[in-house]
C-alpha cells in the first residue's frame, strides 16, 4: 500500500482521515476490504485513536461500513449511492456558481483556465488521477469564491464517493468529462453570465449522475 505511510504528528486525525480516504478512492484499499485500526495505525505511525476517529468519519461519508464487535470494511460501489451523492453535490455546485460568478476576478479566471489546461493534458495522457485533481482545482475556485462554508463542507464530504466511481470508470476505458464543457463554463464566468454558468455546471454534474447508471 504505497499511499499508506507514516504522517507528521500534526493534525493527526485529519491526516489519518485524508490518507485512508484517498487510499479508498484510488482503489488501493478495494471495495469490500476489511480494515483494522491497529494495522493501519502501525502503517501510518500513529496511535489507534486518530485512526478510529478517521474510521468514524469515513462511515459517515459512506466510504466505510461497520458492524460493532465484528468488522469495519470498505463499502461496495453502489450506483444509487453515487447517483444520490452526485445529485446533492451537483446542486451545491450550481448554488456556489450562482454566488461566485459576480465575485470572480481576473486571477480566479486565470486559475480556472490553468486547471483546465492541466485537465485536458491529463485526459490526453490517460492520467486519471491528474485529471481529477485538475477538475477539483477548477471547480474549487467557484466553491472558494462563493464563500459558502456549508456548501464547501458538504461538497468535500461527498465528492470522494463520486470520485471513486469516476476513477473506476475511467480506468476501465470510459470517457472523462470534456474539457470543452469546462471552457464553456469559464467563458460564461468571464462574461459574468450567471445563468449560463449555472446551466453548464448542471450539464457537467448531470453527466456524473448518468455515469452511475
Amino acid at each position: 500500500m504505497e499511499a499508506i505511510r507514516p504522517v507528521p504528528r500534526t493534525l493527526l486525525r485529519d491526516r489519518a482521515y485524508e490518507t485512508i480516504r484517498d487510499a479508498i478512492v484510488t482503489g488501493e484499499i478495494e471495495p469490500g476490504a476489511v480494515v483494522r485500526d491497529a494495522e493501519l495505525a502501525e502503517r501510518l505511525g500513529l496511535s489507534r485513536a486518530p485512526v478510529r476517529d478517521a474510521f468514524s468519519r469515513l462511515v459517515d461519508d459512506g466510504l466505510l461500513e461497520s458492524k460493532p464487535q465484528s468488522y469495519t470494511r470498505v463499502t461496495p460501489l453502489v450506483a444509487s449511492d453515487v447517483r444520490d451523492a452526485a445529485a446533492v453535490v451537483g446542486a451545491l455546485h450550481e448554488l456556489v456558481t450562482r454566488m461566485a460568478v459576480p465575485r470572480l476576478g481576473a486571477a480566479d479566471l486565470a486559475v480556472m483556465r490553468a486547471a483546465n489546461e492541466r485537465f485536458a493534458a491529463a485526459v490526453s495522457a490517460g492520467d486519471v488521477d491528474a485529471a481529477l485533481r485538475a477538475d477539483d482545482d477548477l471547480h474549487d475556485v467557484l466553491v472558494r469564491v462563493s464563500g459558502n462554508r456549508a456548501a464547501a463542507a458538504t461538497v468535500a464530504r461527498f465528492t470522494p464517493l463520486i470520485r471513486r466511481l469516476e476513477r473506476r470508470r475511467f480506468g476501465e476505458g470510459g470517457s472523462c468529462r470534456s474539457a470543452g464543457l469546462h471552457e464553456r463554463l469559464i467563458e460564461a464566468c468571464a462574461d459574468g453570465d450567471v445563468d449560463g454558468a449555472v446551466l453548464v455546471t448542471a450539464e457537467i454534474w448531470r453527466g456524473l449522475e448518468e455515469l452511475a447508471d
